[in-house]
């Protein structure tokens, strides 16, 4: 089903705001050779939902240096709203991906440039054209970033914003990050985790107990479970769906694909709120199928994932 952007007051100010981290992937290919690519996952949703046709931002601080501006020019070739980047002379986040499959990352970035972000900064009125916030990912690990970010979320919503997180598990994220996971969740409305992420988060191999804990913490939020090829799962308040993912002729890249079936979701909550569970779960296991095909969050279009829509078959969950 099509789904056409609603229009909002402030038309000029991005009604989607996605808070967090832009960074650089340095991808090991071989001994002693590495090569870059933009990334973050905070920064993948923004440029998701603007290629999917929702007036769109990251925000979030960047580099001066070239990989800054390439981040810069990328967000600009995505039709983001460039007023919420901010840029500081201060060294890039990187990120090094020893090895790709598991993935296993070492993040560089000490006093670098994300960790300046000054919500105060942002252009005036946005919280008026505002409809939905996201956060997630290591920004909710990197102080002061965290703090500033977490009180951020919580006035947002005090304010009548949506908010979505995606905790994004990564090594760092230990019992210190607790907290934040509880505070986080408790105050989402749309929570995104993989069962990864869960046996992670709670330090449990069987990712249910997570599952368990997020739904006493908030019964009220629609929970996304993503098992990468197997497809997803939606807790709603209405049904608990699962759904597998659309065949393809060919699976090119499966990086990015947990931010734009995140990407899916929201844009189909944004846009078609009185829809019925099974299409907001169409839409996400479509557009995450439509990054894996070889679009990545930076080809993705609004025809491309209605084209995979009707191919996904939902069914009433039985829990996996």
């Amino acid at each position: 089903m099509s789904l056409t952007p609603t229009t909002v007051v402030h038309a000029d100010l991005a009604s989607f705001v996605s808070f967090g981290e832009a960074l650089t992937d340095m991808i090991r290919t071989g001994p002693g050779t590495w090569c870059s690519r933009s990334g973050g996952s905070p920064w993948n949703v923004a440029i998701a939902m603007s290629r999917l046709g929702q007036l769109s931002a990251f925000a979030g601080g960047l580099s001066k240096d070239p990989f800054g501006q390439e981040l810069w020019q990328a967000s600009a070739d995505a039709h983001l709203d460039l007023r919420f980047i901010q840029q500081f002379a201060k060294s890039p986040l990187m990120a090094f991906v020893h090895q790709v499959s598991p993935p296993e990352y070492a993040f560089v970035g000490d006093d670098s440039a994300d960790l300046h972000f000054r919500p105060h900064a942002l252009p005036a009125g946005w919280r008026r054209a505002l409809r939905w916030a996201h956060f997630g990912s290591i920004s909710l690990t990197r102080e002061p970033l965290a703090a500033r970010l977490i009180a951020l979320a919580e006035s947002l919503k005090d304010e009548g914003a949506r908010i979505s997180y995606d905790p994004n598990y990564r090594i760092s994220m230990d019992s210190r990050y607790d907290r934040t996971l509880e505070r986080m969740c408790r105050l989402a409305d749309v929570i995104k985790v993989s069962d990864e992420d869960l046996r992670g988060l709670f330090r449990s191999r069987d990712h249910h107990v997570g599952l368990a804990q997020i739904a006493a913490w908030n019964p009220r939020a629609i929970v996304m479970l993503t098992l990468g090829e197997r497809g997803a799962q939606l807790f709603h308040p209405k049904a608990d769906l699962s759904a597998a993912p659309p065949p393809l002729d060919a699976v090119v890249d499966t990086i990015g694909a947990g931010d734009a079936a995140m990407a899916g979701l929201l844009y189909s909550l944004m846009n078609g709120a009185a829809q019925e569970p099974e299409e907001h779960l169409r839409w996400a296991v479509a557009a995450g199928a439509a990054a894996c095909s070889g679009a990545g969050v930076h080809g993705l279009t609004s025809g491309l994932v209605t084209a995979l829509i009707d191919r996904v078959q939902v069914q009433r969950a039985e829990m996996v």
